[in-house]
């Protein structure tokens, strides 16, 4: 498994259901901060991108990037936190 970290910007007509419900899909997920979320997949980067696109608009702005290696965080709660360090540990590199 590969760990991704999502953001992005909907900023016409916001179609935040749609969006959520794509994320969620992968299955093990966590959104540690308001337009960030991280995801756990076999899916590739670009996999994931077009998955997600799929439901935004064309003046919607989406980053998705592998998490790999280290990682540090503030202010993030005890469950993101615990969800993050179980993740991390699990996933290749």
């Amino acid at each position: 498994m590969r760990l991704y970290q999502i953001t992005y910007d909907l900023r016409k007509q916001r179609d935040y259901p749609s969006l959520y419900q794509r994320i969620k899909a992968y299955g093990t997920w966590c959104r540690p901060l308001e337009s960030s979320w991280i995801i756990a997949t076999n899916d590739t980067v670009t996999q994931v991108r077009n998955n997600l696109q799929a439901v935004m608009d064309a003046n919607d702005g989406l980053l998705v990037v592998r998490l790999q290696g280290e990682a540090a965080w503030y202010g993030l709660s005890a469950e993101v936190t615990r969800w993050l360090k179980e993740q991390m540990a699990r996933c290749t590199v």
